[in-house]
C-alpha cells in the first residue's frame, strides 16, 4: 500500500508517475496518491504547487496514450475490464460533445476512461489537452490541499471525502447540462442567422 513515507521519498516524479495509469485506463486510486502528496506538501517535504503539477502533467501524458489508442486502434478491443467504463463515456460525449472531458475529469470513473472515446471521437488535441489540463488540475489541486489539511489523519479521510466527490460529481454534472443548453442555444441562432441570410 501507497504511504505519506514512499510518496514523499519518491517526490513529484513519483507523483506524476503514479498518475500516469490513472488516466490511461488503469484504474490506479489516483486520490490515494494526492492525499499522500498532500502530506507531504503538509510536512514540508513537497510544495504545494510542484505536487499539484506533476499530478496534473501525469494525468494529461496518460489521457494522450489513451486518447492516441482511441484514435488509432480498435479500443472495444483492449481492456475487457473497462467495457463498462467506456460505453458510459461514449455516451457522454456523444451527449454533450468535447465539453464532457472537462467535466468527466471531476467524475470518479469517467476520469479513468474518457480519454479513449475522446480519441475515437476525433476530438481535436489541442482542445482536449486543453480541457483535460483543466480538469486534472482542479482534481488534484482539491486532493492535494486536502491531504495537507487532514495532515497525519489523511489515511482515514476516506469516508469524509465521500461527500466532497458526490458534490463535485453533481457540479460537473451541472456544469454539463448548462454548458449543453448554452451550445443548443448558439446552433438555433446560428441556425435562424442562416435562414434570415
Amino acid at each position: 500500500m501507497l504511504t505519506e513515507f514512499s510518496i514523499a521519498d519518491a517526490g513529484p516524479v513519483g507523483v506524476f508517475l503514479l498518475m500516469v495509469p490513472e488516466s490511461a485506463c488503469i484504474p490506479v486510486p489516483s486520490e490515494v496518491t494526492l492525499l499522500a502528496a498532500g502530506f507531504a506538501v503538509h510536512q514540508g517535504r513537497m510544495a504545494l504547487l510542484v505536487a499539484i503539477a506533476a499530478a496534473t502533467a501525469g494525468n494529461l501524458v496518460g489521457s494522450l496514450v489513451a486518447y492516441a489508442v482511441g484514435r488509432l486502434t480498435a479500443r472495444w478491443r483492449l481492456w475487457p475490464w473497462a467495457q463498462a467504463g467506456l460505453r458510459r463515456c461514449d455516451a457522454l460525449l456523444a451527449r454533450h460533445g468535447a465539453i464532457a472531458v472537462f467535466s468527466a475529469r471531476l467524475m470518479p470513473l469517467a476520469r479513468t476512461f474518457v480519454s479513449v472515446p475522446a480519441g475515437h471521437a476525433r476530438i481535436p488535441i489541442s482542445r482536449f489537452t486543453a480541457l483535460t489540463t483543466a480538469g486534472c488540475a482542479i482534481w488534484a489541486a482539491g486532493f492535494v490541499v486536502a491531504g495537507m489539511l487532514l495532515g497525519a489523519s489523511w489515511q482515514h479521510a476516506g469516508h469524509a471525502l465521500r461527500i466532497p466527490l458526490l458534490l463535485l460529481a453533481a457540479a460537473a454534472g451541472v456544469f454539463l447540462v448548462l454548458m449543453t443548453r448554452r451550445r443548443k442555444k448558439q446552433q438555433i441562432r446560428a441556425a435562424a442567422q442562416q435562414k434570415r441570410g
